[in-house]
Formats: C-alpha cells, sequence, structure tokens
C-alpha cells in the first residue's frame, strides 16, 4: 500500500490544497457533479471508476486523475477504495 503521508507532501508541493484522505466502502456512487476548484485524485488502495463526458478512467493504487474545475463527472467503486483528495484554484487565464 501507497503512504497516503507522502502523496499528501507531494500534492503540497504541487500547490494543491485543503488535502485529505477518503475512503468509500464498496458499491459506493456519486451521480454526476462539478466542482468550483481544480480536483486531483490518487488512490493508495483498492480502484474506482471516474467518468466524465470524455470516457471512464479506471483508478488502482498509485494512479492519479486530475479534473479541472467545472467538469462534470460521476464516480463509482465496486471493491471499496481509498484516495487523497486536494484542489487548486483554476489558473485566471481560463
Amino acid at each position: 500500500m501507497l503512504d497516503p503521508e507522502k502523496i499528501i507532501k507531494q500534492l503540497r508541493e504541487e500547490g494543491y490544497e485543503n488535502l485529505y484522505t477518503w475512503c468509500d466502502p464498496p458499491g459506493t456512487f456519486y451521480s454526476w457533479h462539478t466542482h468550483p476548484d481544480d480536483e486531483v485524485r490518487v488512490v493508495y488502495r483498492g480502484s474506482m471508476v471516474i467518468g466524465t463526458e470524455e470516457g471512464e478512467f479506471l483508478l488502482k493504487e498509485g494512479d492519479r486523475l486530475e479534473v479541472k474545475a467545472g467538469t462534470r463527472h460521476w464516480a463509482k467503486t465496486e471493491e471499496g477504495v481509498c484516495y487523497v483528495c486536494g484542489t487548486k484554484r483554476p489558473s485566471s487565464g481560463r
């Protein structure tokens, strides 16, 4: 299993804020939604699928996905998952 504290340290160095760990039990589903800031997820145990209008992304231990602010997405896990979450304000150039 990856060390969530090391993941948090790395993400903090990249400018992410509001960093925390989160675990979802098997069968968890989050329907379509958006976030006001850029979001990152780094899986350190289990797996999950995140869907966007561009497709579905299977995330397993060690995988990372960045979702830009305002991107519609959903998430689910069949086996359960633990991950590190963080946010970053979108760049002003958009």
